[in-house]
Parts: structure tokens; C-alpha cells; sequence
């Protein structure tokens, strides 16, 4: 089998094709083809060291495949298309992973697109239907709204009734979070977001502000929210936030998290309700799934370099 690992921390440079033996699934478990693989923020703070794994690093969390083979104690049939997240090396050819990580996909999705919702799909499902439950009536602030958790952001927030702003840095973007459902766009490259958001909101600010930016958006984040808003920090694409004080939210009695797919995925029901929901609205065609390209798998650094330099709009994935 063919994989990317990280040899050393580093920039996407270090990322390397390796040949290794292809895994035979234990108990449990289940061999894979992997179909495509999804490219993810995540993946780049595991190869510069940000979130600390000793090398080699294997990357890549999310993706869709074929099953090969299976361990004991599973009943998967050979054939059957999987997709899932959360399993480390899934940049490769093979992956082998736990049957109870494992959802199937429709028929009538391809396995790209259940590669590119895994990670940021269920997301976008919990952020929306449970971090912060939008309803009729709420006001939602959207960071990179065209990028590929913000589109899905901006879908799922309307289904919900929800009043949708957008930042974005281009006109091209602006066009794409608007088709997703933003209902009111700010250029964040030419004018101040939070003077912006409440002059739309009549100074009233908004319920809850969704950030996977991070150190650049943070402050002003905070400064959008209304009293007892929620401001969720699920990523942090421009770096790390600085320590804060907690006194600091106290002005507007405001509420700060810092979710994780993992802590909303703990057991497998959990896990088949957010991916059923998401698949399945996709598979219907009410979610739009937008692939911004797909790459060689040897071509991971190249992606990397991509995502980092916020060139895209939509999901990124590798094709072994």
C-alpha cells in the first residue's frame, strides 16, 4: 500500500509518499480501498507539530472506500462503500479501521462526496443542531463562509430558519456563500466585520458567531455577539488564540466553547444520527456537497499549500 506520512514537523514539504506492507484486519476491524480521501485543517496542525503526534506522522483523517476484507466479529460484506473520519492514515491506498467507526454510504452518493462531508459535514450538523440548536428568528455569523465547513454552515443554518451573515475575502466567494444561503455578505478584506455586523443587526449583534479561524477573528467575534451569545471557536485556520480573560465575557454575560467532532461523536448511535442526517440530505439533493478539486495522492503537499493559502472554495480530497 501506498501513504503519506510526516517524517519530521513541518511545513507541507515534509510530507512524503511511503510504500509499506498493505494491513490485515484483527478483530474488529476492517480493510479498506480508500476511494478518495479528505483534506482537512486538522491534517495540517498534525504534520507542522501544532497538535503534537511523534513522527511519522501518518496523515489524513476522513475519507470513503470499498471494503476488502474484514476480522472476526464483523459482518460487513466484501464490496460494501464506507466512509468515516476520525481514523488516523487514511491519506493512503488502505486503511484499516474499526467496523463501529464505519457508516455506509447511499446509493446515491458517490464516494467522493461522502469523503468530502465525513469531517466537515457532521460538523457543520453539530454545530448547527446541537453546540448552538439555530432556530426561527436567530442571527448566525459565518467565518469563511465559502471554504469548505462554511458552506455546509450557510446550507444547514437556513434549513433551520436561521438568518445567515458571511465573511468572505473575494467576489467569487462572496457568489458561493451566497448560492449556500448567506443572506447578507461582508468583505472582510475591505472593511471592519464587527462595525459591519452591527450595523446590520441594528446594534443588537448576533446570537452566536461560528469561527474556525481563529487569532485574526477572535476579538472581533466576540464583539458581534449579542447579550448571552455563543461564540464557537471549532478551528483555528490563522492561528492560535492567545490566553484570554474570562472577566472579558462578562460585559454580556457571553458564552465561549471550543468544540471537537470527537466529543459529539462518543459512542456509534451518536455517530449514525449526525452522519445519517448529513449523507442522507445530501443524497436527497437538499445538501449541496461543493469539491473544490481532487488531487493524485502523491500530490498531498500541493493540497496542503492549497488549504493553507485559503485558495479554495469547497472540499478538497486526494484520489489514490
Amino acid at each position: 500500500m501506498k501513504t503519506i506520512r510526516a517524517h519530521r514537523h513541518g511545513g507541507p514539504e515534509v510530507l512524503q509518499l511511503d510504500e509499506l506492507p498493505t494491513p490485515t484486519p484483527g478483530a474488529g476491524q476492517v480493510l479498506i480501498a480508500v476511494d478518495a480521501a479528505g483534506v482537512n485543517y486538522i491534517d495540517t496542525y498534525h504534520r507542522s507539530g501544532l497538535y503534537k503526534v511523534p513522527p511519522p506522522v501518518p496523515i489524513g483523517l476522513e475519507g470513503a472506500g470499498t471494503v476488502l476484507a474484514t476480522g472476526t466479529g464483523v459482518a460487513l460484506p466484501s464490496g460494501m462503500r464506507v466512509a468515516w473520519t476520525g481514523i488516523p492514515g487514511s491519506y493512503a491506498t488502505h486503511v484499516v479501521a474499526p467496523a463501529d467507526r464505519l457508516v455506509a454510504i447511499p446509493d446515491q452518493l458517490e464516494s467522493t462526496q461522502a469523503a468530502a462531508l465525513m469531517l466537515q459535514g457532521m460538523t457543520a450538523q453539530y454545530l448547527t443542531r446541537t453546540t448552538y440548536a439555530l432556530s426561527e428568528g436567530d442571527t448566525c455569523l459565518v467565518h469563511a463562509a465559502a471554504g469548505g465547513v462554511g458552506l455546509l454552515l450557510c446550507q444547514l443554518a437556513r434549513m433551520a430558519g436561521a438568518r445567515v451573515i458571511g465573511t468572505v475575502s473575494s467576489e467569487k466567494k462572496a457568489a458561493a456563500a451566497t448560492e449556500a444561503g448567506a443572506t447578507e455578505i461582508i468583505r472582510y478584506d475591505r472593511t471592519e466585520f464587527p462595525a459591519e455586523v452591527q450595523r446590520m443587526t441594528g446594534g443588537k449583534g448576533v446570537q452566536v458567531v461560528y469561527d474556525g479561524v481563529g487569532k485574526t477573528t477572535f476579538q472581533g467575534s466576540l464583539a458581534c455577539l449579542a447579550v448571552r451569545g455563543m461564540l464557537v471557536l471549532f478551528g483555528q485556520s490563522s492561528g492560535v488564540v492567545p490566553p484570554i480573560d474570562p472577566s472579558t465575557l462578562a460585559g454580556r454575560s457571553l458564552f465561549l466553547t471550543r468544540p471537537s467532532l470527537h466529543h459529539y461523536t462518543q459512542d456509534r448511535d451518536e455517530l449514525l444520527t449526525r452522519a445519517s442526517e448529513v449523507l442522507g440530505l445530501a443524497a436527497s439533493g437538499k445538501l449541496a456537497v461543493a469539491i473544490d478539486r481532487v488531487l493524485p495522492l502523491a500530490q498531498a503537499a500541493e493540497a496542503h499549500r492549497l488549504l493553507e493559502s485559503r485558495a479554495t472554495s469547497g472540499k478538497l480530497l486526494l484520489e489514490p
